[in-house]
């Protein structure tokens, strides 16, 4: 019996494929210079949690499906008088995938998910943060095939964050680019 171990698609092709080509781009001394993904975040408040409890579980039972991985609530910090919100009261959905789940997640955005957004001419390359980090934002949680459209009470969306180890947004531009992400109007450097 053989033990070999699973990697995903992406992984292998950033150790083959990506990791090369940056080094080659920005001409670092060393395959350790490299950025590479971190981490991705998936975020999603949910309007109307405040009256409604069971639209957070809904939310929290769709972002585990989306991402392969448990969900988890997340809590207003202050009181706002002003929307009948206490502390501590759950107001959204977040998950945080790492390893072989964060590009297995990325492999199927990138190959299944984005394709089904209408007129989809691909995504905005102006959403970095200055520190390396991208954030994407998904109108709907339909475009994910994991999501039965006929159980779907309430379209909402999600912010997706990619964190990398890039040191300037240019790095991780390159880096996300070579992975595979379908921005819109590619840079030519």
């Amino acid at each position: 019996m053989s033990t070999t171990t699973y990697t995903p698609r992406l992984a292998s092709k950033y150790k083959q494929e990506v990791v090369p080509a940056l080094v080659k781009k920005f001409s670092y001394e060393t395959v350790m210079q490299a950025p590479r993904l971190e981490k991705i975040c998936i975020n999603r408040g949910v309007n109307g949690a405040v009256s409604d409890k069971k639209t957070i579980d809904v939310a929290i039972d769709e972002l585990t499906t989306i991402a392969g991985q448990k969900a988890v609530a997340t809590m207003s910090k202050k009181d706002i008088s002003n929307f009948k919100l206490r502390k501590n009261m759950p107001i959204g959905a977040k998950v945080t995938l790492r390893g072989n789940k964060m590009y297995e997640f990325l492999d199927r955005l990138i190959a299944v998910a984005l394709p089904r957004v209408r007129d989809f001419k691909g995504i905005n390359d102006k959403s970095f943060d200055g520190r390396g980090n991208y954030t994407l934002g998904v109108t709907e949680q339909i475009i994910f095939p994991e999501i039965d459209i006929d159980k779907v009470s309430k379209i909402t969306g999600m912010d997706i964050t990619f964190v990398t180890t890039a040191n300037s947004d240019e790095e991780a531009y390159a880096l996300l680019k070579e992975l595979g992400m379908p921005f819109k109007n590619a840079k030519n450097n």
